[in-house]
Formats: structure tokens, sequence, C-alpha cells
């Protein structure tokens, strides 16, 4: 899942959700199997091409990792990890990018705010995530978002500040890189972060970074978010998506913002 060309340059919207703990064994296997169909009677979404107007991730628990594979393969639908080591060997109860790589996984969630919080998971970390995964040729999914309720500015230095520590500064890594903007405090809420405060962030996020990578919005996302977000490069959607039905409202209305060629980001200010 190479990001060169993307959205920065092609206009793709990028549309995932994480099942995080929420689904059992077999409700995420049904739920993939949900997923399978929504994209298959999707005919805008039926290409593995980078260039492809949108692309669809999902990324289930890592027991369901093999299955999800089976389930997907032939569909353009990615997959995704959400977590990986940094390495492989005496590390117990991790999991490598290397294996990762084997089992079919095309991207992999790193820095989440619920990894950084609960598992004291820093910026040396993350880095040290972002570089293996792209060693392995996985597309890192980085998690930015600042903690509390800030101003646009604020919070756009705060998140640029986390993704140069994540790339070390390294062209060859942030040039491979999905970012996620999530406030933290929009995390797990009734509703999103207000739409003005988002697009602001993502521009000035924007200006500062440039259009190299893919950037999209979680928390809280769901349907109706995406046709007022003009700054974003699709949504990471959670808990509103696993039914199964509102990812499907989420891909009609990024299928739409497409065919129409409404504008679903700023990269076209930036042309």
């Amino acid at each position: 899942m190479s990001t060169s060309g993307s959205k920065a340059g092609n206009g793709t919207l990028y549309i995932g959700v994480s099942t995080k703990m929420y689904l059992g064994y077999q409700a995420s296997l049904r739920w993939l199997s949900e997923v399978r169909s929504l994209v298959d009677d999707r005919p805008g979404l039926g290409t593995h091409s980078a260039e492809s107007p949108v692309r669809v991730f999902v990324i289930p628990s890592f027991p369901v990792l093999e299955r999800a594979s089976r389930i997907l393969a032939g569909s353009p639908v990615l997959l995704g990890a959400q977590n990986c080591a940094w390495g492989d060997g005496p590390l117990t109860g991790e999991v490598s990018p290397a294996m990762l790589a084997e089992l079919g996984v095309s991207l992999v969630e790193i820095g989440h705010a619920e990894r950084r919080k609960l598992f004291a998971e820093d910026d040396a970390v993350v880095a040290r995530k972002v570089r293996a995964a792209v060693g392995h040729a996985l597309t890192p999914l980085l998690c930015i978002g600042e903690p509390d309720r800030l101003d646009a500015g604020a919070a756009a230095a705060f998140c640029v500040t986390q993704v140069r520590a994540a790339t070390d500064g390294d062209p060859a890594l942030f040039n491979r890189v999905v970012l996620a903007y999530e406030p933290v405090w929009a995390i797990g809420a009734q509703e999103p972060a207000p739409p003005h405060h988002v697009n602001a962030v993502l521009a000035r996020i924007r200006e500062e970074l440039g259009p190299a990578c893919p950037l999209i919005y979680g928390g809280s996302a769901g349907p109706g978010l995406l046709p007022r977000l003009p700054a974003a490069d699709g949504l990471f959607l959670g808990r509103f998506a696993h039914d199964a039905a509102n990812l499907g409202r989420v891909l009609d209305e990024a299928l739409l913002l497409r065919q129409t060629d409404a504008p679903a980001n700023s990269s076209s200010s930036r042309s």
C-alpha cells in the first residue's frame, strides 16, 4: 500500500475500520464477510490500483488475521493489524512485522492514543515500530492527536511534532505513512470533533508537512461526516462501522464525492 502519488496527489479517499476488541472471533468473521459483500456490491471499489478513487482497509484483532486474509482474498480491501513489535526474537506476547507481512497484512496501526497512554509507548517506541514496519513493506497507519482540547494552531503543532518524532525526519519513512488524526478527547465520545476544528487542524498540518502522504480523520467518525471534512483524505472509523451497514453508508458517501469530483480534502488548493 504505497502512499506515493496518494490523494495528496491523485484524489484517493481512504476509508478504514478498526474493530479494537469489541468483536469476538466469530463475530469478527461475520463482520469481515459482510464487509467483503459491501465492497463486492460496489463496482467503484473493485480495483487494487493505488489510483482507485476509494481505498478500503480493515483492522481486526490479531487472532483473526489469518482467516481475514482468506475472506478478503481477491478483494481490493486492504488488511491491517492493530499493532506490531519493533522487531522479532525475545519479545514475548508481541507480533513481529515480518509475521504480519507473511499473513498478508498491508498496513499496521502504530501510535494509537490507547497504546501511548495505557502501554506507555512514547515517541521513541513509536519511531522504532514505524521503521520496523516500513522495513517489512508494511504501511504504518500513524495515529496522531492532541490529548486535550486545544485551538487549531496548537493542536496542529502537537501533531506535527508527533509525526516528525515518529519518522526521525527521514523522508523515506514519512513518504510511506498514512496519518490518522485522532484528537484524543474525541476518541470514544458521542460525537466527533467539530468539523471546523478538524478542517482547520488538517489544513495547518498540511501547511507544515506538505502533501506527501494521506491525512485521514478518526475519533467517533461515522456516516454523514465525510462530506463535512473537505480537508480530509478519508476517515478512520471505529465502533459505528462495526455495524457493516454504517460502513456501507460511508463508502457510498466517499464514492459520491469522487464521482461528482467534489474535493473531500484540501489537495486541490495545493496543486
